[in-house]
Order: C-alpha cells, then sequence, then structure tokens
C-alpha cells in the first residue's frame, strides 16, 4: 500500500509503498477514504511521543471503509462505513470496564503506538469496542475530524466542562479543536469567546457562533474579564502552549474550570502554573484526551439533528502526496479548519 513514512524524528517524511496490514483475530482493516493532519501527529513526528518506533506512518483521524475482518469480531463486516476514536480501549482493564476508554491503561493509538491512517489501509483493534459506525448522510472528509478534534472538543466541553445555557466559556486557540469547541458550546447555550492571534480565525468563530472574538497579542485575560463582568465560567486551552494555559486559568471567574484540551509535550511539558490563583479561587484544572467510542451517539445525534455542523469546519482537502509537507508545517498554525487527506 501507499503510505507516508518518517524513519527519523524531525527528518522528512517520505510517501512509499509497504506491505498492506492484516487484522488481528479481534480487529479490522480499514481502507482509509479520508484522515485529517493534526498537530498530534506534527508532536509524534518531532518526536515528543515516547510510545514511537520507529519508521512510522502517522495519522490518527480517520474514516473509511471496513476492508478486512478478524476471526472474533461479532459486530462489523466488510463494506461497514465507520470511524474510531483515536485512542482504542484494550477492553479489559479497570478503565475500560468502567466506561472510560479514553484513559485506558493499555490504550491503542494509530498513529502513534502503531502505524497510523496516512496510508490506504491502518489496522484497528477491539473493534467491536472502538469501532464506530457513519451515518449514511456524512462525508469522509468530515467523518475524519471527529475522531479527535471534534469529539475531543465535544468531551471536553460537554463531559468535562458541562458547560450549560448562559455560561461564559472563552477558548484560547481557534484551530480545529478550538473551533470545534467554539461551536459545541454555543449549541449547548453559552456565551463564547474565541481568542486568537489570526483575524481569520477568529471571524470564524464568531460565524460558528462566538459572541465576541479577541486577539491574542493584547491583554487576554483583561478583555475577557470585562465582557463576562467577572469571568469566564470555563475556560479551554484549546491550543497547547503556556501562554495559552496561563490565559485560560487566570481569565476565569472564582471556581471556575480550566480544561486543558491541547497537548503540551517537548519544551511545554511541565509549564509553571498560577496555583495562588488556583488555591484562592478554588479553579479547577480538568485534563480532557479523547472520547470514548460509546459516547459518539450523542454527538452524532446533534449533528444529524443540525445542532452541530463539523462539515464547516473542513479546511484543505489534499492527496497523500502532500502530506509530508503538511505534516512538518504543522507548528505554524497557518490552516483555516482542519486540514484533510482526502486522495490516495
Amino acid at each position: 500500500m501507499k503510505a507516508v513514512l518518517f524513519e527519523k524524528f524531525q527528518e522528512a517524511p517520505k510517501v512509499v509503498s509497504v506491505a498492506d496490514p492484516t487484522p488481528e483475530p479481534h480487529g479490522v482493516v480499514l481502507k482509509v477514504e479520508a484522515t485529517g493532519v493534526c498537530r498530534s501527529d506534527w508532536h509524534g513526528w518531532m518526536g515528543h511521543d515516547s510510545d514511537i518506533d520507529l519508521p512510522h506512518i502517522p495519522g490518527h483521524e480517520l474514516a473509511g471503509v471496513i476492508e478486512a475482518v478478524g476471526k472474533d469480531v461479532k459486530n462489523w463486516k466488510v463494506g461497514d462505513r465507520v470511524t474510531v476514536p483515536f485512542i482504542c480501549g484494550c477492553g479489559s482493564c479497570s478503565e475500560c470496564h468502567a466506561g472510560h476508554q479514553q484513559v485506558c491503561l493499555h490504550q491503542e493509538q494509530p498513529g502513534f503506538t502503531h502505524w497510523g491512517s496516512f496510508a490506504e489501509y491502518v489496522p484497528i483493534h477491539q473493534a467491536d469496542l472502538n469501532v464506530v459506525a457513519l451515518p449514511e448522510t456524512m462525508d469522509f472528509a468530515t467523518a475524519a475530524s471527529l475522531g479527535c478534534r471534534f469529539a475531543t472538543s465535544f468531551r471536553a466541553v460537554i463531559d468535562q466542562g458541562k458547560v450549560s445555557a448562559g455560561q461564559w466559556v472563552a477558548v484560547h486557540g481557534c484551530g480545529g479543536v478550538g473551533l470545534s469547541a467554539v461551536m459545541i458550546a454555543s449549541a449547548a447555550g453559552a456565551n463564547v469567546i474565541g481568542v486568537d492571534l489570526d483575524p481569520a480565525k477568529l471571524a470564524l468563530a464568531k460565524e460558528l457562533g462566538a459572541v465576541a472574538a479577541i486577539d491574542g497579542k493584547g491583554d487576554v485575560v483583561e478583555a475577557i474579564k470585562g465582557i463576562t463582568k467577572g469571568g469566564a465560567h470555563v475556560s479551554l486551552d484549546a491550543l497547547g502552549h503556556p501562554a495559552t494555559m496561563t490565559n485560560s486559568i487566570m481569565c476565569l471567574r472564582p471556581r471556575g474550570k480550566h480544561i486543558q484540551v491541547g497537548l503540551m509535550l517537548g519544551d511545554h511539558a511541565a509549564p509553571a502554573v498560577p496555583m495562588p490563583k488556583i488555591v484562592g479561587q478554588e479553579i479547577e484544572l480538568l485534563g480532557s484526551h479523547g472520547m470514548q467510542a460509546h459516547r459518539y451517539g450523542a454527538m452524532l445525534d446533534m449533528v444529524e439533528s443540525g445542532k452541530l455542523d463539523p462539515a464547516r469546519l473542513v479546511g484543505d482537502k489534499i492527496s497523500i502526496d502532500d502530506a509530508p509537507e503538511a505534516l512538518m508545517n504543522m507548528d505554524k498554525f497557518q490552516s483555516i479548519g482542519a486540514t484533510v487527506i482526502t486522495s490516495f
């Protein structure tokens, strides 16, 4: 099969031909119809993820059609249109038994713990637990954005943040994750403030429901406190940077919630945290790491009802031959919406 592969961290990936995968007894192989290019993939290529063994094929935001089925799989057949969370649970550990596959103790992640979806085919583990059926009306490019950005934002806003109507929600970083969070929080009835350095991204945030947009080059904390008359109830760092994390915490009103969604790896793995604010105002700090397959139903119901429209977040559609350059440039924050590989 055709695939994007790198043999050393931070060395330019190449489009190569490698052997097609075969399904494990509990797994399936998908024919990839679309796969997103995500900043998490860039972190992996940089060498910030200890799970990656070289040589490696990245890619974890994917949608496609089942091509082959393992002998122990009961719920899926060849030809099914599906997607998958970027975190696949093992089904056996205590967290999986409690329904928390997103923090599975033995999790598998396409594009990290094994070869991913920057390829014509990708293997998926524990298919009966992790694979999600797609609505017939959803195109593959849109579906590919669900597994990481959109689903992660859904869980961050709804399950972790417990955002409700009338609350003020600040979203720091209006890339794919941040714009998803803006749309989802707005659909939940919140008053959303988008923060970014890019005027085009701020304009799109307002189109997606933000009631205010703030230039990240200014005094973000004071601007949010002024708009909200005291601070946000919930604030998300959707980028993953010490500056956006600090602004997210400091812009909260007393007893507010900070949700860390953006990964902080490499040089940013241990940022300084404003502890006096956290202790003195009883601020909650919450991480958010993907979403379980069994929670996709609630999200997809909102999509099918028209309350959420993730198709609006799909940006550039590229070929697999363009993927190496797109991957290496993910740290430049240039694209509006999700860049998706749709041609193999």
